[in-house]
């Protein structure tokens, strides 16, 4: 382990109505408290990860960020939105510097809508951060870290792509095992990820460059028919591509993201979620 890190970024109703998760925002003073309860038996690093408030409009990092290092903290990330944005409208990156220039000697990590090397660079290089977390994006477009690395828009292929799936796959069936049980376990966690995975668009098909977190695209053809499949926000088509890759599914099986709102398409017969006008805000913020 290189460090523990307390998450109160997490906005669900199932932790945040039991105090957990960005609720705690709300009581600054137990944020203080865990962390200074935790960080003296430790003999690695203690980080925290929030958002910047609980409520719009009631930003509340910046009152106690200069604190933050004297409770033994190493590092603080902040996602910036609030519990209430959950992830609709785009993070609030004018707060996260505010926040970081504060810090003193804390090393202020940035998070929030990170879909490119050049957003990367923009905000890293602004000079009080010290570097920036990237979620969602690492989930839509893994290479997303070459890009980085390599300072270019990687215009990856639909069989590469395939390729990486079937990696994935591979290492699903050695951890889960091979028999049905591991195959069903590994379908599932693939369906998971193609929930994000379509959401990426190529871009050898891009008219402008870079592609926005924040900007759901619409349907298109891709360059082959995998491009195009691959693309689908169809719930049956990322069933589709589990079969390509693990067989058949039991004649039994349905499957409902757990992110509801990265399937496009309202569907019934048990394959997907019917969304809401919540579900679609979430989606296309």
């Amino acid at each position: 382990v290189d460090f523990i890190d307390i998450n109160m970024g997490c906005p669900i109703d199932l932790l945040c109505n039991k105090g957990g998760g960005a609720a705690l925002l709300q009581r600054p003073q137990k944020i203080k408290q865990l962390a200074r309860c935790v960080s003296p038996v430790l003999d690695i690093p203690l980080t925290l990860k929030m958002r910047k408030g609980y409520w719009d409009g009631k930003d509340v990092v910046h009152e106690f960020i200069d604190e933050v290092s004297s409770w033994g903290v190493s590092a603080l990330t902040l996602h910036g939105r609030t519990r209430e944005q959950r992830y609709t409208r785009t993070a609030d990156w004018d707060y996260i510097q505010k926040v970081a220039a504060k810090a003193g000697g804390l090393n202020v990590i940035g998070n929030g809508d990170i879909y490119n090397f050049e957003e990367y660079n923009d905000h890293v290089r602004k000079g009080n951060l010290s570097t920036v977390m990237i979620g969602r994006a690492a989930l839509i477009k893994p290479w997303i870290f070459t890009e980085i690395k390599e300072q270019r828009h990687y215009d990856i292929s639909a069989s590469e792509r395939l390729d990486m799936m079937k990696i994935y796959c591979t290492n699903g069936i050695e951890h889960w095992g091979s028999d049905d049980m591991g195959i069903e376990t590994t379908r599932r966690y693939l369906l998971e990820w193609l929930s994000f995975l379509h959401r990426y668009v190529p871009v050898g098909l891009m008219e402008v460059l870079p592609q926005k977190m924040g900007l759901a695209p619409p349907a298109y053809y891709g360059r082959s028919d995998l491009e195009t499949l691959l693309a689908s926000g169809d719930v049956k088509d990322w069933i589709k591509i589990s079969e390509m890759l693990l067989g058949p599914t039991p004649s039994t099986f349905s499957f409902v993201p757990k992110h509801k709102s990265y399937s496009y398409r309202i569907v019934g017969e048990n394959w997907g979620p019917k969304l809401n006008t919540e579900d679609i805000g979430e989606q296309n913020g």
